[in-house]
């Protein structure tokens, strides 16, 4: 790997841990009790912030994980920004059904969350209600304070309100305030390993299933590596796909055709980002390193799913933006999904439209617990057992409120980062069609134009708009079994 350290510090912890595996059959004891007939799976759930696919290949472990599990290719957000997107995944619910469509105010954030009583009817609630240990360690939802309670349906809880520089943070430790500072051991990601590795050990010896939620701050800016990775990468530069300074924007909608094209400093910048976010993601690989080292070594991990994925993607110089998201183009609302666990088949890419819709009623459904009718997404249990979703999917659902412009708002972006007004979208396999508060439209040609360089709307024969239209407009007023239909 280009630049990094040739020997990391994780890597003789890892070591070490995975060596406990062999020591006085301490696996074949858990192997016993949790390998039992009927014994439910446990379930590591590792959430990144703003993590684009163009970072996987810098996370050894990440493309280690590919090769031992599913990769989901066609895996898409609700909304590409922070709060709405965790909202989903803990609900399985659209936005237009949870009511989090920004990351504050009325429409948003941890209080609107609650105050439409999302946070009584989560995976965590229900997991917990079938006898799982269930923890939630670093990010839970914008707006979240340390001073906070506890929210339903976790044991335990360790929750950050602002983790973001990865310093001096204060977390939430099960309803008590603790204090961080700036000393290397108090780096957020690895903070969150070692609670998370604890957590897996006192799970494992207690012989009780368990769902634990590890959510980073990072890549979030401002991109803050851990000490042992300032350094790596040394000279690397954002990708350059065709979308890069993308040479002709005539024809998109009028928030972005006026945007003149990147200049040098602002190409320099991006490359500085991109560097600072590669090295950024070193720590949660390390992390996903030690979690399956000590799932090795408690005799768990054959009884583990492990799932790795962003609540959002990020735009990087593309379109003429700086560093950003909440566009509906690829580069935003398509990210990674990596599982591992029992039956799911090894190598294996599934390539079928999914979202974060899914995760809820999967891991539900992976715990035994009953996926109640509201739930908008449908579970991905038979694509992780070789199967597949029957019958597949047509389209997903994007939508997003906008602009967001609070100055409290960690994801506010300013116009050269992309700030679209409020739109809804509907990603086929195929196709992107978006439609824009004001009556802009967007249509983008996947198979021909996977990079969405020409909005060819004008031209889309009027039976095909006409198909687009209605789908869209009635995904936008689904709700449970309308949406998985």
């Amino acid at each position: 790997m280009r630049g990094r350290p040739p020997v990391r510090p994780v890597a003789v912890l890892v070591a070490a841990v995975l060596a406990l595996s062999s020591c006085s059959g301490t696996g074949s004891r858990v192997e016993q009790r949790n390998g039992a007939a009927g014994t439910r799976p446990n379930i590591v759930f590792v959430l990144t912030d703003d993590l684009a696919p163009n970072l996987v290949p810098y996370m050894p472990q990440v493309k280690r994980m590919r090769g031992q599990g599913m990769t989901f290719a066609d895996y898409f957000v609700t909304d590409s920004l922070c709060c709405p997107s965790r909202a989903t995944i803990l609900t399985g619910r659209y936005p237009h059904n949870t009511g989090v469509f920004t990351n504050q105010g009325r429409d948003g954030g941890y209080a609107t969350f609650n105050a439409r009583g999302n946070q009584r009817d989560t995976f965590a609630t229900a997991l917990q209600k079938t006898g799982y240990r269930t923890a939630m360690m670093g990010k839970y939802m914008n707006g979240y304070q340390p001073a906070d309670p506890v929210q339903p349906g976790w044991s335990e809880w360790a929750v950050a309100g602002d983790g973001y520089r990865g310093y001096d943070y204060t977390l939430n430790e099960n309803g008590r305030q603790v204090r961080y500072g700036s000393r290397p051991e108090d780096y957020m990601t690895d903070v969150l390993a070692r609670k998370g590795t604890d957590f897996i050990r006192r799970s494992a010896a207690a012989g009780q299933p368990f769902m634990l939620e590890i959510a980073t701050f990072a890549p979030h800016g401002p991109f803050t590596p851990a000490p042992r990775d300032k350094d790596a990468f040394p000279g690397l530069k954002a990708p350059r796909t065709p979308a890069f300074n993308e040479a002709d924007l005539s024809d998109k909608p009028a928030w972005l055709k006026d945007h003149p094209k990147l200049k040098p400093r602002q190409i320099q910048r991006i490359d500085r980002v991109f560097r600072k976010r590669a090295q950024s993601v070193q720590a949660v690989d390390d992390l996903l390193a030690r979690v399956q080292a000590t799932l090795k070594a408690t005799g768990t991990d054959r009884d583990t799913y492990v799932v790795f994925t962003s609540d959002n993607g990020f735009h990087l110089g593309e379109h003429r933006l700086m560093s950003g998201k909440q566009t509906a183009f690829d580069t935003d609302v398509r990210v990674p999904l990596v599982v591992t666990g029992p039956g799911v088949p090894a190598g294996r890419t599934h390539r079928g439209l999914t979202q974060n819709t899914d995760l809820c009623p999967t891991f539900q459904q992976l715990g035994g617990a009953p996926i109640p009718a509201s739930v908008d997404g449908r579970s991905l249990v038979p694509v992780l057992k070789g199967g597949a979703l029957s019958p597949p999917r047509g389209g997903v659902l994007i939508e997003h409120h906008g602009p967001d412009n609070a100055a409290a708002d960690p994801d506010r972006q300013a116009p050269a980062s992309g700030n679209p007004p409020s739109y809804e979208a509907i990603r086929t396999p195929n196709e992107l069609y978006v439609e824009y508060a004001g009556g802009q439209r967007e249509y983008y040609d996947i198979t021909t134009d996977p990079h969405q360089l020409t909005n060819t709307v004008g031209s889309l024969p009027p039976a095909r708009l006409k198909e687009l239209q209605k789908r869209l407009h009635d995904l936008e007023k689904c709700k449970g079994g309308t949406c998985r239909r």
